[in-house]
């Protein structure tokens, strides 16, 4: 029994049931909205810890063994993701009690909050591709609902276009889990990982990672499928913009990331390279929509398209380096675009737009707000010596070792661009005097996403503001140790023995304690007396 890796889904879980017993008490449900997070991040701490020391981690639901029952199971790809669910969690508990208005708190933002933090990290522990797509319909749920929360025309336009894509990407994931299952007999990954090698028509093996490929692809937001993230994200309560950017497009490249690697790492072959132009795509098309915006969120959603295209360009590489390096950058990212968004909050707090050409001046007026923005902002621009130099530079790497030179002049091009929407918004924001039209009063009181006034809480925003960018700085700074975990899950997930074993070899036991326990004459035999042949 090992506690540790169910707690991730257990605690945020509770967390929004203790919540919606206090739908009544707004004070209980910020507290929760903090306390609750806190618990998730200290469990995440300590799976993380564990994991790194043991290599793999795994539970059986309810004693049934593997294949049969649900696997839960973390490697250190697992743990990271979970750690970084954490820290963002509590992040968003403390800033949402800045900018979360009255309404939204009475319609159930917090137990929501709960909710999807809760279906993030069971995407990342389950070892069953079935409830893979529990978690995702969970995400989906959750998301949407706090996607409509304030009921504006915008946000429902941007709600039905997000909805609509991602329902079309569940119904092709559970079409290809039901072909998957009707192929080999098992849902859960480590067996279907054995399995599907023995399967004798290679041509449905190839459409199944073909639905998986497009499936997860919507999910991640990568090209041609993308468009419903840069026409949803810049609509919710920034709070809301701020956790969608940071976690929910990650579990859609950490589904592929799990499914290439460990279930179709065979028959890659052409596929790899409609995934290689695809991340390509995935990144030009991004950073050329974002250059073309000047709303601060736009720019920024825009850029999510374009940062998911390096990580899923590290797994079309297919080389250990190159893995390590597309998960550095997704742990990068997660952090940094987290940042920009609830940057891209405070900015609208303090002078009422998102417009750039309508901002200004907040250089002088808040320095440590554009220090912030500098470390967060040329980081993803893959400045050195920030964190997002050292994912790029790993990726550019293995691409110029893998000899796909024209790819890593596209990516090294790409990085120029995004430098670019990144001076864009520090000119307007941060350097240029603010326009005299667009001056705000200073006596003008703060108000909530749902427009009713709150009370003046700005150090609550600072503060994940300032620790995010303080983390940013930090991954740079020991980006050698850090390497060193991103070389381990490289290594994890090029050679995914180690994976299937600690799964079945679990497996093989708990069957074995069972058979035992209705036979007492099988276990006189196995512990070395007499018995029967």
């Amino acid at each position: 029994m090992r506690p540790e890796v169910a707690l991730p889904i257990l605690l945020p879980l509770l967390s929004g049931a203790v919540s919606l017993l206090f739908w009544r008490s707004r004070p209980m449900q910020r507290f929760l909205a903090v306390a609750g997070n806190l618990a998730l991040l200290v469990a995440c701490v300590w799976l993380f810890a564990a994991t790194l020391s043991e290599g793999y981690i795994t539970m059986q639901m309810g004693s049934w063994p593997a294949p049969f029952g649900i696997t839960l199971i973390a490697d250190v790809l697992s743990a990271v993701m979970i750690l970084m669910t954490g820290i963002i969690g509590l992040a968003m508990g403390i800033y949402s009690l800045a900018t979360t208005g009255h309404g939204h708190e009475k319609f159930g933002y917090y137990p929501l909050m709960h909710l999807l933090l809760a279906g993030v990290a069971g995407a990342f522990l389950t070892g069953d591709l079935f409830n893979l797509y529990v978690w995702f319909e969970v995400m989906l749920v959750a998301s949407f609902a706090l996607l409509i929360l304030g009921g504006e025309r915008a946000q429902m336009e941007g709600a039905i276009k997000y909805v609509t894509l991602n329902l079309l990407a569940s119904v092709i994931f559970l079409s290809a889990v039901g072909l998957l299952y009707g192929t080999v007999g098992t849902l859960n990954m480590a067996d279907i990982a054995l399995r599907i090698d023995m399967v004798e028509h290679a041509g449905m093996v190839e459409v199944l990672a073909v639905m998986f490929m497009v499936a997860f692809g919507i999910k991640a937001a990568a090209f041609p499928l993308f468009f419903w993230l840069p026409a949803s994200y810049h609509t919710p309560p920034v709070a809301v913009s701020a956790l969608f950017a940071g976690l929910l497009t990650k579990v859609g490249v950490y589904a592929l990331f799990r499914v290439f690697t460990l279930i179709f790492d065979q028959s890659m072959g052409y596929l790899q390279d409609i995934m290689l132009w695809g991340a390509v795509l995935t990144m030009v098309t991004g950073v050329l929509g974002a250059a073309a915006q000047y709303e601060f969120r736009r720019i920024l959603s825009f850029h999510i398209v374009s940062q998911i295209g390096y990580m899923i360009l590290g797994l079309a590489l297919y080389t250990p380096l190159a893995i390590a390096g597309g998960v550095f950058a997704i742990m990068h990212n997660i952090v940094v675009k987290t940042n920009l968004f609830l940057i891209s909050g405070i900015t609208h707090r303090l002078q009422g737009t998102y417009q750039l050409k309508k901002m200004g001046g907040l250089y002088k007026e808040r320095p440590w707000l554009a220090v912030a923005f500098f470390i967060s902002a040329f980081s993803l621009a893959g400045v050195p010596p920030l964190s997002g130099f050292f994912a790029k530079f790993v990726i550019v790497r293995a691409g110029i070792e893998a000899e796909a030179y024209v790819v890593t002049g596209i990516a090294l091009a790409v990085g120029l661009m995004t430098l670019y929407s990144m001076v864009k918004i520090w000119n307007e924001v941060f350097w240029k005097g603010l326009p005299e039209e667009n001056l705000v009063p200073v006596s003008a009181a703060p108000s909530g996403d749902d427009g009713r006034l709150i009370k003046p809480s700005l150090w609550m925003m600072y503060l994940p503001v300032v620790v995010l960018a303080l983390f940013s700085l930090l991954i740079g700074i020991f980006a050698e140790p850090i390497m060193l975990v991103m070389n381990t899950i490289g290594d994890q997930l090029f050679e995914p023995d180690g994976y299937i074993e600690a799964v079945l070899d679990v497996a093989a036991n708990a069957q074995e304690a069972l058979l035992n326990a209705d036979d007492p004459q099988a276990e006189m035999d196995t512990s070395g007396g007499e018995g029967t042949p």
